[in-house]
């Protein structure tokens, strides 16, 4: 307990030891520089560790589509194919439809094969089951001619969704107009990517593209597919969802102009590409309409569309006192380490070891082990006298060189 207590009430001082070692001063310099390197070229330069950043960007989008097409003999026009109609950031393009008009609420056959039938029987082991488009009844009913189904109630007649029908392939040239505004609340910086040279003039003849017109907000449909690296006609047949991501990355110690968007384009359910049980994207919606005797009915359209979701995302910086002092300290600091590794390689590698041990290291007791005239303390650890020891000019400093 006693030599517990004696250890833990000690001090330690540095001793300062000058080793004369080409070995040992070229890995302590070359660790510096490594260092020093880091803080300049990546912390400071690259990562711009002085500048205080602003990750929480504000963001308001508009979106506007243009263009007209042919689907089933019929030409659509934005109010047809667009959905929803408010203009918001995730908006749906229709490129095929399936339509069932005249749907009235009674009984029918169900129209899926897994439905098929040939007594009532089949179906009432199916009671507890839900129906593909409607509540079964447990009755086995006629289909056709030769075929007999499951009944149900519900909207009849019943969906049949396997017809194929061609795709209204005009929507590749139908064109997307993005507003995009922006504001970073620390800064109370505001911004949008329109810029101040876009005049109405450049706005009505514009396509984007990433090398002559980066800054126009106008996007050809096949454009923005093939920077996502799809093909138009499979994402018309089945459907998909299509990431337009617009970055802001700006530097506010510049000048404004220079915090301009960037655009970059993927597709968002990759997933679907690679699953068969559900691919593309696609969805319901109805028509109602009322008889004259009061019935309701509707016309049901199943939808494949291309789904866009313009993305924000964005960060500011400006310099600022506390960042550019926390990190210069965490630099000088970090200088230290090559001190750290050069101890390492010096009291374990190299020729000599002990010898720098015995210089490094001196362990002082409050007892007086061994009193000289003047009144001095002598070290318990004996210096070897075959050592050539020199002071140097710094006080308490030792220089070590070896001889060969």
């Amino acid at each position: 307990m006693w030599s517990c207590i004696k250890d833990f009430f000690t001090y330690e001082t540095t001793k300062s030891v000058v080793v004369k070692s080409w070995t040992i001063g070229i890995i302590n310099r070359i660790v510096q520089l490594l260092i020093i390197t880091y803080f300049v070229g990546w912390v400071f330069l690259h990562e711009k560790a002085y500048q205080v950043r602003d990750t929480a960007i504000e963001s308001s989008v508009m979106t506007k589509v243009k263009g007209f097409g042919v689907h089933n003999d019929k030409v659509m026009d934005v109010a047809d194919y667009v959905t929803p109609t408010q203009g918001a950031s995730v908006f749906c393009i229709i490129t095929k439809m399936i339509t069932t008009e005249n749907q009235v609420q009674g009984f029918c056959p169900e129209t899926e094969k897994k439905f098929s039938c040939s007594q009532d029987i089949d179906c009432m082991s199916r009671l507890n089951k839900p129906g593909s488009y409607g509540i079964l009844t447990g009755r086995c009913v006629p289909f056709n001619d030769t075929v007999r189904m499951c009944e149900i109630k519900g909207w009849c007649p019943a969906e049949i969704d396997t017809v194929e029908i061609t795709p209204m392939m005009e929507v590749e040239n139908f064109t997307i107009f993005i507003k995009n505004s922006i504001r970073f609340p620390i800064f109370n910086y505001t911004k949008g990517n329109f810029l101040s040279t876009i005049t109405s003039s450049y706005i009505k003849q514009c396509n984007f593209d990433k090398v002559n017109n980066t800054y126009c907000p106008i996007f050809r449909v096949g454009d923005v597919i093939q920077y996502a690296q799809q093909n138009f006609s499979k994402l018309a047949n089945k459907g998909g969802v299509i990431g337009i991501k617009i970055g802001w990355t700006c530097d506010l110690d510049k000048a404004d102009d220079q915090c301009n968007p960037s655009y970059s384009f993927t597709r968002l359910d990759a997933m679907s590409q690679k699953n068969s049980v559900s691919p593309g994207y696609n969805f319901r919606f109805a028509k109602y309409f009322k008889m004259e005797n009061g019935t309701d009915y509707r016309t049901l359209i199943k939808a494949y569309a291309i789904r866009f979701d313009v993305l924000v995302n964005g960060n500011a910086g400006k310099f600022n006192m506390i960042p550019t002092l926390i990190n210069m300290v965490a630099a000088f600091t970090s200088v230290g380490v090559g001190t750290v590794l050069c101890d390492i390689i010096l009291l374990n590698f190299l020729k000599g070891a002990e010898q720098y041990k015995a210089k490094k290291f001196e362990e002082v007791s409050d007892s007086q082990l061994d009193t000289h005239k003047d009144g001095l303390y002598r070290s318990q650890l004996s210096l070897r006298r075959s050592e050539t020891i020199m002071k140097s000019s710094d006080s308490g400093a030792f220089s070590i060189e070896r001889y060969s």
